[in-house]
């Protein structure tokens, strides 16, 4: 079952000046799957996704990436092998049209993000590539609009077709429906399932819905520790689980 197991980290721990915000945490996710990490306000979920794209580095522990030890790696060279992070790569140029974002998201990959000078050829052919991409988010109508028109919920699609612009193997999802209305939500569930059909997910996500309906495994973490993890009807059952979110004497 090891060839099942896209992303681990063996006791992965983060210290702050005596404090420790992540203790020896234990992740597997398995690949082609959506991964869930929930846990209440100052659980450490978002220091643990910085640690396993190394914007963190951890006090104590390994990670592996498709087997291949990845402690220490610069995060562009992370993304490069094809664990992405959705931030990363996110329409950070509002007065570029949406084509624009997700054209410059693949001159990244190819490495000339900044050779604006390239052959009209190669960028005819980015073009097409931007628009299968903005197509498959369900952006084509707004492929020329500047990203700063765009409404909320749909530059949330625009940073998920700028991330698969990378074309990675696994994503890494901070919160994806943080802000958006139910119609959006709907939206970008149908997308995350439909990328995840040949990607890996793990996303950090608060609205339990969205991670019972999307996650095949669900990780809880609590005081940066794993509390409990497995499929949603376990684990939202699990008494350890529903203390840490309600607390004592709370309804």
């Amino acid at each position: 079952m090891a060839d099942d197991i896209i992303l681990e980290a063996d006791g992965l721990t983060k210290e702050f000046m005596g404090f420790t915000a992540v203790n020896n945490v234990n992740l597997r996710v398995r690949r082609h799957s959506i991964h869930a990490l929930i846990g209440p306000n100052g659980a450490g979920k978002t220091t643990c996704f910085n640690l396993l794209t190394h914007f963190l580095v951890p006090t104590a522990g390994r990670i592996r990436f498709n087997g291949r030890d990845i402690t220490g790696s610069a995060p562009a060279s992370i993304a490069r092998m094809g664990l992405v992070r959705s931030f990363q790569i996110s329409a950070v140029f509002p007065h570029l049209s949406l084509r624009e974002n997700v054209r410059v998201a693949l001159q990244r990959r190819l490495g000339t993000s900044f050779q604006f000078w390239r052959s009209e050829g190669t960028l005819d052919s980015l073009n097409s590539r931007a628009l299968e991409l903005i197509d498959a988010v369900g952006l084509s109508e707004f492929a020329e609009l500047p990203a700063v028109e765009l409404p909320y919920g749909r530059k949330r699609a625009l940073e998920i077709a700028t991330t698969l612009a990378l074309d990675p193997e696994m994503m890494l999802l901070d919160e994806p429906m943080a802000g958006l209305g139910q119609e959006d939500i709907k939206r970008i569930s149908a997308l995350i399932r439909e990328v995840a059909r040949n990607r890996t997910v793990l996303m950090v996500e608060h609205n339990m819905s969205v991670v019972a309906d999307l996650s095949e495994t669900i990780t809880v973490l609590a005081r940066g520790e794993v509390l409990a993890e497995g499929p949603y009807e376990t684990v939202s059952k699990d008494p350890q689980v529903i203390e840490a979110y309600v607390g004592t004497g709370h309804g």
